[in-house]
């Protein structure tokens, strides 16, 4: 074997021509001097173009810097989805500081936590949410911390309860600010807590390399065409909005901005704003099918993304029928959001309705950012038979997965298993190289030795006209161990007995699979629609008698 060195390793080094760190911050820069007189932003009566939008970004960023707010700082935001709550995923990174949006759902000591965990220097406040805000950091005790008030003219209520408004920075700020690109593409961009419902949130800790790398490739995976109009249905506040803040900026696309994501308005701007793009939990999609018909008048085609929880086929089904194209993904808070997509193949094309809707409701294959994607046994790591049946823990690998959780080294270790992210997820391998989410791996129903899917017990329960959502945990029982317990909300106006819907599911699946138990009645949700099914599983076993 040749031991010298090859001829592509000498003199070849990178440097300041060749060779730049990822960063997502060029998207907006880039578009805003080649389209500055594009539409960037809409809200509510407000249109702001991309030259206008860049400006307002590198005012923010000037009056941080010039705050002594700088590289590795955290600037926590709490806002809904409006124009400061998008400037802001460019804005704080520009200084060099961390961003942290902060879920909206949350009760005042859960925030006082997170400003806390985090280290907050800045935290800028939405008026819909300044009362909780305050209450906050009183009980963080964080009185240093700078307030920025977010002063929003459509909105009703709130007051002011810091020492500045957003308005004021900009008025502070220089527009011809040069941004701070990041030294190394690993550093933090963002820092994003998980829900935490056992125990304290963590954080997960974004790199710029990687909110670069699954921004792009949302534009890729998704077919964007340029200047695509999104409508922003899903929480900025949740994986940075999947990253598609940064994502629209690539595409040089229009932000059009939404408070509070209820049918009417939602389609209402899909008509007038000729929306072609937004993302939802499935939640989002089964309110919007089941909306009055008289709103759905648009007559442009328009997709959707969703994840979140595996969307019954039923729901897709109801979607395409009226003309939006559903892609499903998958991720998790640690992998950016959506890392996993069910990419179309145009064989599936000549399918019938149902048939379509089963295979989208599959998670699918990895996307253009992930480097590796299986279904294995979490403790050799040994790949299971992609037969569609075995089940094993999801496991990822890539670039679009975080850094790992701040000041957590013990829960960012036992994430990282041999190489690979473990998802906590179980699922399957199809033959084809899919993958099907079954379940959490604590949400799998263990009934007589038999593991029974949650998911697929819901999928069936959905098939029935009679229900808007459904959610199946397990009950303890004396006999089988387990049994699956659902919990039912009926669309509006219509009946069904315990019994007729438990025979229903009997003739529709294995009657082992079936649901013993039918509670009806609201779902418990997060803030992004997920069913909160801690608390389901803390009914069901109230209904066993068990502690």
């Amino acid at each position: 074997m040749n031991s010298h060195a090859s001829i592509y390793d000498t003199s070849l080094d990178a440097n300041d021509a060749n060779y730049v760190a990822l960063s997502p911050l060029s998207f907006a820069e880039r578009t805003a001097r080649i389209y500055p007189e594009l539409t960037a932003i809409v809200y509510e009566d407000r249109r702001l173009n991309w030259g206008e939008t860049f400006e307002r970004m590198r005012r923010f960023a000037s009056a941080l810097s010039k705050r002594g707010i700088g590289k590795n700082d955290t600037v926590s935001v709490i806002a809904a989805n409006i124009p400061e709550m998008f400037e802001a995923h460019f804005a704080v990174p520009m200084c060099g500081a961390v961003l942290n949006t902060v879920n909206t759902r949350l009760d005042p000591e859960a925030i006082a936590f997170i400003l806390s965990h985090a280290e907050a220097k800045v935290v800028m406040v939405d008026p819909e949410f300044s009362e909780v805000v305050d209450r906050a950091i009183k009980i963080s005790g964080h009185r240093d911390i700078l307030v920025i008030d977010i002063e929003d003219a459509s909105f009703a209520g709130g007051r002011r309860i810091g020492s500045v408004t957003y308005d004021e920075m900009l008025a502070e700020g220089d527009p011809e600010f040069e941004m701070v690109l990041p030294a190394n593409e690993w550093d933090a961009i963002s820092l994003n807590y998980t829900s935490g419902t056992t125990g304290d949130p963590k954080g997960v800790v974004y790199h710029h390399r990687g909110a670069a790398l699954n921004a792009m490739s949302n534009i890729i995976t998704w077919g964007m065409a340029h200047h695509s109009r999104y409508l922003w249905t899903l929480p900025m506040f949740h994986c940075n909005g999947w990253c598609f803040p940064w994502a629209i900026a690539a595409n040089a696309g229009v932000c059009v901005c939404l408070r509070a994501v209820r049918a009417e308005p939602i389609y209402q701007l899909i008509r007038d704003e000729k929306v072609t793009h937004f993302c939802g939990a499935p939640i989002v999609l089964n309110m919007l099918a089941n909306a009055p018909d008289e709103l759905k008048d648009f007559s442009h085609e328009v997709k959707v993304m969703t994840a979140g929880a595996s969307p019954p086929a039923a729901v897709i089904a109801n979607m395409e029928s009226m003309g939006v194209e559903v892609t499903h993904v998958y991720g998790l808070t640690e992998t950016y959001g959506p890392s996993v997509v069910c990419a179309w193949k145009g064989e599936w094309d000549g399918l019938d309705g149902e048939k379509k809707a089963k295979l989208k409701a599959r998670q699918g294959v990895k996307n253009v950012a992930l480097s590796g994607l299986m279904v294995a046994d979490p403790e050799t790591l040994a790949p299971v038979p992609s037969d569609g049946q075995t089940m094993g823990e999801i496991f990822m690998r890539g670039n679009n997965v975080m850094k790992g959780y701040l000041k957590n080294q013990t829960a960012t270790d036992k994430s990282f298993n041999g190489g690979w992210f473990a998802s906590g997820d179980l699922g399957v391998m199809h033959p084809d190289g899919y993958v099907e989410l079954k379940d959490r791996s604590k949400d799998i129903i263990i009934s007589g030795g038999e593991n029974i899917s949650s998911v697929e017990v819901e999928d069936v329960l959905y098939k029935h006209p009679a229900v808007l959502e459904a959610a199946v945990v397990a009950r303890p029982d004396e006999k089988w161990g387990e049994t699956p317990c659902a919990f039912v909300e009926l669309k509006p106006g219509k009946t069904i007995t315990e019994a007729e819907l438990i025979a229903f599911c009997r003739e529709n699946m294995a009657n082992f699979k079936a649901p013993k138990t039918i509670v009806f009645g609201e779902l418990p949700k997060t803030s992004t629609g997920k069913v909160q099914k801690f608390i389901l599983r803390d009914q069901a076993r109230a209904l066993s008698g068990a502690a």
